[in-house]
C-alpha cells in the first residue's frame, strides 16, 4: 500500500493535478476572439455606468474620453488590449468605492489632492490608521484584489496591438476630452460633497491639484518674506472685563436697498444698520450658496480665492493646518466658544474643521431639538439666550456664541410661516423676490425680539453683537440679469458685481466700541479682526497686520492693488507656522 501510493493521499494528488491544469490554462490564456469579446463587454459596462451616474451627456462623454485615454496609455505601454480594459475598469471601481467610503465618513468624495494629502507624510497615514482603520484595511484588501485580477488579466491576454494604433486612439480621446471639457457644464462648487459623479469629479480635480503642486503650497504667497515671522501670540489680558460676543450668520440675508428698482417695506432697512446708524457693506466670495466659504474667511482671516482652484474645499483641506483663528484668539482671551448650527454637525465635513480652529462645542440640529433645518431665527436666538443664561450662572468667563440662521434660505417657491401677515414686495414684484422680502421682514422681527430679550434678561452684562449676510439669495439672480432657469452655481458675475456685496452690522450693550472702519466695502477676511477690535481685546501681530492691510487696500483683500503686500503677509503666516504650506 505504501509502495503504491508513495505516502501521498489521493485527494491531495488530485488537487495538485488541478493546480497544474489551471497553471497551464493561464499560460495558454484566452484565444484572441474571446479576449476582444471580453474587452467589448468591459467597455459596454463602463459606458453604461457612466451613462447612469455621471450626469448630463457632455459630462458622460468627458468621463468616457478620459477613461479611454488612460486605457490607450496602458495599451501603448503593454500592447495588451484586454489588460488595458481590465485595468481601467478596476480603476473606476476603486474610485467609486473610495469616493463612497470617504463621502460616508467625511462628507466629501475622492479628490486628486487626497493622494498628496494622505500619502504625503507618515503623520496623515498614522491618523488614517488610528481614526479609520477598518477603511484602511478594506482599501488595502481592495488594492491587493485589484492587483491580483490585473495580474490574471495580464496572464490570459493574448492580444498584441501596434503602438501606432494606441497613439491614434490616445490622440482622439484627448481631443474629445478637451472639447467636452470646455463645453460641459462647470463643475458645481458643492459637487465634491454629494453622491454620484464620482469618476468625473475625480478626473476634474486633477486640474486644481496640479496647479497647487506647481505652486508648491496650498495658499498663494510671496517666494520670500519681506519681514520677520510674527511673534508668539502669548497670553491675552484685556484692559477691562471683555464683553460676551454674539456673532450671527444671517443666511442669505442681503439689504434690499442694493437694488433701487425694488419696491419693498423700508421699515426693514434698520436691520442692516450698525449701532452708529450707518450701513456697512461687506464683499463676500460666493453667490447663492457655499456658506462655508464665508465662514472660513471670517474665522481664519484668509481669502478663499488665495487657494486657487482648491477653494471649494478649504474647510476640509485646512482642518488642523491654520492657527491663530478667531475662535483661538478668543480662547486666549479667556472665552468659551460655542456654535449653534442649523444642520447636523457633520454637514459637508464641517465638524472636523470647527473643532480644529477652536469651536469645539457644537449645538447642531439634533442638540438644539430642531424639527427641521429651517427653523425661524427666533428658535436659534432662544437657544443661544438660554445657553448664555446657563453660562453666566456657572462661569466667570466671557462667552463667544456663533449662531447660524436658516429662515431666509431658498427655496422661495413656498410661503415661510404662511399664517404670518408680513410685508413682501410691492405690486409686480417677482414671486421669488416677494417671498424673500417676506422672510426679511420676519428676520427683522426675530432680531428685534432677540435684542429686547437680551436687554431684559441680561441688563447688566456687556454684550457685543455682530451679524452679517453670508451671500446673496438666489432670488436676486434676475436682478443681476440672469434667467429664472439659471441655478445659483451657474451665476457667473464679475468680482466687482453687487452680487457679492452684503453687509455687516455691529451693536453693543454696555460696551464702548471704537468707530467702525470708514471704508465703503470691506472684504470678508477682515471681519474677524474688526470683531476683536470692537470687543476691545488685545490683538496679535497677524490681526494688527490685517487691520493695516485693510486700510492700505481700501477694504480689499484678494483684489488689493498692493497685491504683493497680501502675498508677503501669507509668507509671514507660513514662516510663523500659522498656516501649513501643504
Amino acid at each position: 500500500m505504501v509502495d503504491v501510493s508513495g505516502g501521498i493521499p489521493a485527494p491531495r494528488k488530485r488537487g495538485w493535478k488541478h493546480g497544474v491544469a489551471m497553471r497551464d490554462r493561464l499560460a495558454r490564456g484566452f484565444d484572441v476572439r474571446t479576449a476582444w469579446g471580453l474587452t467589448g463587454v468591459l467597455a459596454l459596462l463602463l459606458a453604461w455606468s457612466f451613462w447612469l451616474y455621471e450626469g448630463v451627456v457632455p459630462n458622460v462623454v468627458f468621463t468616457a474620453a478620459i477613461t479611454l485615454a488612460i486605457a490607450a496609455c496602458v495599451a501603448l505601454a503593454t500592447r495588451r488590449v484586454l489588460f488595458a480594459a481590465a485595468a481601467v475598469t478596476l480603476m473606476v471601481l476603486l474610485i467609486n468605492a473610495i469616493s463612497s467610503a470617504k463621502q460616508q465618513t467625511q462628507g466629501m468624495v475622492l479628490h486628486a489632492y487626497d493622494l498628496v494629502f494622505y500619502l504625503g507624510s507618515w503623520s496623515t497615514i498614522s491618523f488614517l490608521w488610528s481614526g479609520a482603520r477598518a477603511y484602511v484595511v478594506a482599501l488595502a484588501v481592495a488594492i491587493l484584489s485589484v492587483a491580483l485580477v490585473g495580474w490574471l488579466a495580464w496572464k490570459v491576454d493574448p492580444t498584441r496591438v501596434g503602438r501606432r494604433g494606441s497613439v491614434v486612439v490616445l490622440a482622439l480621446a484627448v481631443a474629445v476630452a478637451t472639447l467636452t471639457g470646455l463645453t460641459k457644464p462647470d463643475r458645481r462648487h458643492t459637487q465634491f460633497y454629494w453622491n454620484a459623479l464620482y469618476v468625473s469629479s475625480f478626473y476634474s480635480s486633477w486640474g486644481e491639484t496640479l496647479e497647487t503642486l506647481w505652486r508648491g503650497q496650498l495658499i498663494e504667497s510671496a517666494t520670500a518674506a519681506t519681514a520677520p515671522p510674527f511673534g508668539t501670540s502669548g497670553d491675552c489680558t484685556p484692559a477691562a472685563k471683555p464683553p460676551h460676543i454674539i456673532l450671527i450668520h444671517e443666511e442669505s440675508l442681503v439689504q434690499p436697498g442694493l437694488f433701487p428698482q425694488l419696491v419693498y417695506d423700508r421699515s426693514v432697512d434698520p436691520l442692516f444698520q450698525s449701532g452708529d446708524g450707518l450701513l456697512h457693506k461687506m464683499r463676500v466670495e460666493t453667490y447663492g450658496g457655499a456658506s462655508w466659504l464665508t465662514e472660513f474667511s471670517i474665522l481664519t482671516g484668509l481669502s478663499t480665492h488665495s487657494f486657487g482652484g482648491m477653494r471649494p474645499f478649504v474647510q476640509s483641506l485646512l482642518a488642523g493646518k491654520v492657527r491663530d483663528t478667531l475662535p483661538e484668539a478668543l480662547s486666549r482671551c479667556g472665552y468659551r466658544n460655542v456654535l449653534f448650527y442649523p444642520m447636523l454637525k457633520n454637514f459637508v465635513s464641517n465638524a472636523r474643521f470647527y473643532d480644529a480652529i477652536g469651536l469645539k462645542e457644537i449645538f447642531d440640529l439634533k442638540a438644539q431639538g430642531a424639527k427641521s433645518t429651517t427653523e425661524r431665527d427666533r428658535f436659534y436666538f432662544g437657544n443661544a439666550l438660554d445657553e448664555l443664561d446657563r453660562h453666566i450662572k456657572s462661569s466667570e468667563k466671557p462667552l463667544f456664541s456663533y449662531i447660524q440662521t436658516m429662515s431666509v434660505h431658498w427655496p422661495y417657491d413656498f410661503a415661510f410661516e404662511p399664517d404670518m401677515k408680513v410685508a413682501g414686495g410691492g405690486p409686480g414684484t417677482d414671486p421669488e423676490m416677494h417671498e424673500y422680502l417676506r422672510r426679511v421682514s420676519i428676520a427683522k422681527m426675530d432680531y428685534d425680539w432677540f435684542k429686547a430679550e437680551l436687554k431684559r434678561r441680561f441688563p447688566n452684562e456687556p454684550v457685543l453683537i455682530v451679524h452679517y449676510g453670508d451671500h446673496h439669495p438666489t432670488a436676486t439672480r434676475k436682478l443681476l440679469g440672469f434667467g429664472e432657469d439659471v441655478d445659483a452655481e451657474e451665476v457667473a458675475i464679475d468680482a466687482r458685481s453687487i452680487g457679492y456685496t452684503t453687509y455687516y452690522a455691529v451693536e453693543a450693550q454696555n460696551v464702548a466700541t471704537p468707530r467702525l472702519p470708514a471704508i465703503d466695502t470691506v472684504d470678508v477676511p477682515y471681519l474677524g479682526a474688526i470683531i476683536l477690535q470692537q470687543a476691545g481685546l488685545p490683538l496679535s501681530e497677524p490681526y494688527r497686520e490685517r487691520l493695516r492691510l485693510m486700510q492700505a487696500c481700501d477694504g480689499r483683500y484678494h483684489t488689493c492693488s498692493r497685491r504683493q503686500e497680501i502675498l508677503a503677509f501669507h509668507r509671514r503666516l507660513i514662516e510663523s507656522r500659522l498656516i501649513d504650506q501643504r
